[in-house]
Parts: structure tokens; C-alpha cells; sequence
């Protein structure tokens, strides 16, 4: 696909940073981390990868804003626009040298998700969308959800929540309900991953509650963009704005929905 100036520049910033990320991914042991919370860790990696973004993004657009999981939020000359951006989804992951975690970059524009970079640079998989133009990997795979509409032969994939998170529960009943009505669920670790991958059919459907803004943007709009209907984990929420989201190709959307929803 053929994006516009400001996904190129997001393309670009999104590779950069994942050059400095895969350099610090191959010595992990000797990173220096400090705790934030139980199970949640930033990195000497981490900061450096945002730092990378922000000198990018901001340095070609400078009026915009910025929001980010680690460097907070900016307040952009132009009001209408602003770059959501979580230099590294699956922070865990990296740390205990698992190579599954991504940058994740999103362009708002009046509210709506309009530009997203999905990049896992251990693969070096580029997922990226903008609003009406389709989802793509690479340079030029077109991406399409799943077209399964039996859920006995589905595969979803979701986020257990960890340490002090309060929706453990929640989550362990909906695993209760659908396990015995799928082909499987997975837990890997990356928000922005698991929505890319439902883009391009390789997961079913997704689902998750207590995310960030930056967990979201940029993945929900390349799942919509490859086809999925997105909502959240109950009718009435918005994924931005709630922090759920249940994702699915259209097929077995509603009966995905009918099972994380049962009270």
C-alpha cells in the first residue's frame, strides 16, 4: 500500500526504535531494570525506544501532541492531533528473553485513530493501517481476518491479569465458558500483537479488560481495517475510552460476545 507522509514517518520512527530495541534484546541479561508494580517493568530499553519515537515523531510534525506509557502526555500545538505510542508492548516478554513484543504507534486525529504501526521487530513484521485503506504486513500483504465461523475450530487469545489487577476474576469465568467451546486460548503477552494477529487470521478473536489508550489505538484500528468487528467486553463500552476490548471476525463475533457477556 502506498501510505500516506505521516505513516511513512511512523514506519520509519517504528524501525529505528527497533533497531535499538533487538541491540538491547540481544544482551537482556545485563539490562538494569528497575520495578514499577507487580509483574509491570520498565527498561533502560524501554525509555531509550520511547526517547528514539519521540525525537522521530515529534521532530517531523511538531505541532502534535503526545501521549505515552512511559513519558506521559504532551500537550500538542495543534489540538487535533496527537501521536498515542508505547515504544514496547510485552515488556515482560522482553526482559525474560521471549522474542514477542512490538512497538505500537497510533496518529489520533479529532478523537479518531486514523494511522497505525504495529512493528515486531524480532520477526520484522510491519502491521499497519489507516482509516479506508485496508490492513497490510510488510510491503505488500494485503490482511483479512479469519473467515471461520464454527467455534469449535476458533483460537483466541486474551490477557490474564497479574498481581494486584482486579479483574482475575472476570477473566477466569470467561476462560471457563469458552475453553470448552474452542479450539483454544493463548496468552502471550503483547496487546498490540494479539490484535494484529487477529488482522491477519491468526487468531479468531481477542478479548481484554484494563488496558491503556496505548495498548489499543494503533492494533484495534488495523483489526477493524482487516475486517473485524470490534466492541467492548460488555455492550456499552468503548475500547479507548473503557480499556476493553473483544475483538472477532464478523463470523463468530456474536457468539464470542454471548459467552465473555454471560453473566
Amino acid at each position: 500500500m502506498q501510505g500516506s507522509a505521516n505513516l511513512n514517518i511512523m514506519m520509519k520512527a517504528a524501525r529505528k526504535a527497533g533497531r535499538s530495541l533487538v541491540k538491547d534484546f540481544r544482551e537482556v541479561e545485563n539490562l538494569q531494570v528497575s520495578m514499577k508494580g507487580a509483574g509491570d517493568f520498565v527498561s533502560r530499553a524501554d525509555l531509550a525506544a520511547e526517547k528514539i519515537l519521540r525525537e522521530e515523531l515529534l521532530g517531523a510534525r511538531k505541532t502534535y501532541g503526545w501521549l505515552a506509557e512511559e513519558g506521559g502526555e504532551i500537550a500538542g500545538e495543534d489540538p487535533t492531533r496527537r501521536w498515542i505510542v508505547d515504544p514496547l508492548d510485552g515488556t515482560t516478554n522482553f526482559l525474560h528473553g521471549m522474542p514477542h513484543w512490538a512497538i505500537s504507534i497510533a496518529l489520533e486525529h479529532k478523537g479518531a485513530i486514523v494511522s497505525a504501526v504495529v512493528y515486531d521487530p524480532a520477526k520484522d513484521e510491519m502491521f499497519y493501517a489507516e482509516r479506508g485503506s485496508g490492513a497490510w504486513l510488510n510491503d505488500s500483504k494485503r490482511l483479512r481476518v479469519s473467515g471461520r465461523s464454527r467455534m469449535v475450530e476458533a483460537l483466541f487469545a486474551t490477557g490474564v491479569p497479574f498481581g494486584s489487577k482486579a479483574t482475575l476474576p472476570a477473566t477466569l469465568k470467561d476462560l471457563a465458558r469458552l475453553m470448552p467451546q474452542c479450539a483454544g486460548v493463548r496468552r502471550w503477552g503483547s496487546a498490540a500483537l494479539d490484535l494484529a494477529y487477529v488482522a491477519a487470521g491468526r487468531y479468531d478473536g481477542y478479548w481484554e479488560r484494563e488496558l491503556q489508550v496505548w495498548d489499543l489505538a494503533a492494533g484495534s484500528l488495523i483489526a477493524l481495517e482487516a475486517g473485524a468487528l470490534v466492541g467492548g467486553v460488555r455492550e456499552g463500552q468503548t475500547p479507548l475510552e473503557d480499556g476493553t476490548i473483544l475483538c472477532a471476525n464478523g463470523n463468530i463475533y456474536d457468539q464470542f460476545a454471548r459467552i465473555i457477556r454471560e453473566a
